[in-house]
Formats: structure tokens, C-alpha cells, sequence
């Protein structure tokens, strides 16, 4: 099959290889000259032959708006967009309406698998009517595992986002867990070996997974992790994972958790704990820590009237 690829970045670029090994042929598009295949989105659609199908992987939000409502003035009607970034799926309901109005079909394709993609195949949950995504079926094929499992079409437009969401959301969830249980561990005497304990995980227990021989191989090369600060950045689909949980009422306590943690991350000095800090001190005398990191005593002050 022939595709247009836009965005040849580290994820898009290894998808597009994957794609070429298994017999496809991809034109790219990136504003890098040393990646791109042509130099421009017009010749991109020139180069393909119709009815066209163009894979765009660019970062969410306003570069993807940006590329799709360019790409509506390009094709034409029969033509196909497939988002495979980490859109909203929300944008996608969108972008599939603006599309559908000029005869171009749309598909949202969450996408996991990150830099072992290209080895390993790429998780794929889409989104888009059955005969868009039949028409797809070859490339998605080959992006897949091989076997049974790494591939749903999860629903109609903007399902395979909304899937890549929640797929996310868990993922928070789960590396907080190892991440609390990893302090826990190195907090004790008890424990020695910490990485050991973990490797011994990796087989036999329930809670044995990709992300646990991942976490052991940060643990291999920085034992105790000095080489890293704690400070986590979120990419978006927890937050709208969030969201979705309060607009649907459905409580979320351990991905919501997971999602403030990282904000806690950020903080050097948490401006909620000064005050919790002054508000001890005010009530029970309790010692606080000064800016100079002294000591200081317990506030001599009566308690309030009641």
C-alpha cells in the first residue's frame, strides 16, 4: 500500500521504516531537510496516488489542527487522514466533521509502543467507520505484533484516542505504584538489594510486566538512581483522562493520585506544606523549618476563643 507520512520524528520516522520493511511504500513529509522525502504537503499529495491515504504524527493540539485543515484544502473527496499522534479525542470529533463535510475520511489511531516500535510492532487502538479501517487493515497489519493481540478498532471516531487515554491513565497509575514501592524498598534496612528484589520480580509474580523489566533496566545502569531528579513531566492524557473520569462520574482515585504526584514533582518547596507547616505551628506549637533551614520553637500564642 501507499501512504504519505507526516511528521518523521522519532516515532513517526521508526513507523514509517516498519512500514517500509514489510513492503509498503511511504512518502514522507518533515520540516527537517535531512528526513524529508519532498518539500512540501502539496507535493506530498502529488506524489500519491488516489484515493489517497495520509498518516499524520506531529505533536497534538495546535501543530495537528494546523496540518489536518491544511491537508481538508489539499485532497480530494475518497481521500483518507489518519491522526495517529496523541490528539484529544474530543479534537478528533472535530477534525472528523470537518473532513466528512468535504467527502475525506478521517481515523484516529492511538498509538503505544515508543522507541521499541520499530523491533517490536506498535500497539494500535483506532477509531473510524468500518470501511475507513478496513481499507487501512494493510498497514495496520504491518505496524501491529506479530500474532493475536496489539490491535482493536475500538469504535467510531475519536474511540481510539479515547482508548489511548485511559491506556495512558493506567500507565500512571501503574509506574507511581512501582515508583512508591521502589522508595519504600530503598527507605528500609531490611532490604539490601533493592534492584535485585526487583529483577526477582520479573518472572512468577502478578505483578511481572513490561514496565518492570523496564524500571529494571534504569535500575542496571544507576542502582539507586543519582543520576536522575524527581522531577516528572505529564504529556496531556492524564489530565484528559481525569477530566473525562469527572464528566462521566467515575471515580479515579489511584490515576488521579498518580497525576497530582508529578505536579508535587515539580515543587522544590511546596507552597501548600508551608502552610500546613505554619498552621501546625499556630495551633499545636509544633517546630517549623525557616527558609534558613534552622529549627524554630513552637509558636507561644494562646488558643483561640471558643
Amino acid at each position: 500500500m501507499e501512504l504519505g507520512m507526516i511528521g518523521l520524528g522519532r516515532m513517526g520516522g521508526n513507523m514509517a521504516e516498519r512500514l517500509k520493511r514489510g513492503g509498503h511504500t511511504v512518502v514522507g513529509y518533515d520540516r527537517d531537510p535531512k528526513v524529508t522525502d519532498v518539500s512540501s504537503l502539496q507535493e506530498l499529495i502529488e506524489r500519491l496516488p488516489a484515493p489517497r491515504a495520509v498518516w499524520v504524527m506531529v505533536p497534538a493540539g495546535k501543530p495537528t489542527d494546523e496540518t489536518i485543515h491544511s491537508l481538508g484544502n489539499i485532497l480530494s473527496p475518497g481521500d483518507l487522514v489518519i491522526d495517529g499522534g496523541n490528539s484529544h479525542y474530543v479534537d478528533d470529533q472535530r477534525h472528523g466533521e470537518e473532513l466528512k463535510a468535504k467527502g475525506i475520511g478521517f481515523v484516529d489511531v492511538g498509538v503505544s509502543g515508543g522507541v521499541w516500535g520499530l523491533q517490536n510492532g506498535y500497539a494500535l487502538m483506532v477509531g473510524g467507520t468500518d470501511e475507513s479501517v478496513k481499507r487501512l487493515m494493510p498497514v495496520f497489519e504491518t505496524l501491529k505484533p506479530e500474532g493475536e493481540f496489539g490491535f482493536v478498532h475500538a469504535g467510531q471516531v475519536g474511540a481510539g484516542h479515547f482508548a489511548k487515554m485511559v491506556h495512558n491513565g493506567i500507565e500512571y497509575g501503574m509506574m507511581q505504584a512501582y515508583a512508591e514501592g521502589w522508595e519504600l524498598l530503598e527507605a528500609s534496612d531490611l532490604v539490601t538489594d533493592v534492584p535485585a528484589t526487583f529483577r526477582s520480580w520479573q518472572e512468577g509474580t502478578v505483578i511481572r510486566s513490561w514496565l518492570l523489566d523496564l524500571l529494571n533496566n534504569a535500575l542496571a545502569s544507576d542502582p539507586h538512581l543519582d543520576e536522575l531528579k524527581g522531577y516528572a513531566q505529564d504529556s496531556g492524557e492524564g489530565r484528559w483522562t481525569v477530566q473525562a473520569a469527572v464528566e462521566l462520574a467515575v471515580p479515579l482515585p489511584v490515576i488521579t493520585a498518580s497525576l497530582f504526584a508529578r505536579f508535587a514533582s515539580r515543587q522544590d518547596d511546596s507552597p501548600a506544606m508551608k502552610m500546613v507547616a505554619a498552621l501546625r505551628n499556630q495551633f499545636g506549637g509544633h517546630a517549623v523549618e525557616s527558609v534558613k533551614g534552622a529549627d524554630s520553637p513552637g509558636a507561644d500564642v494562646e488558643p483561640p476563643q471558643v
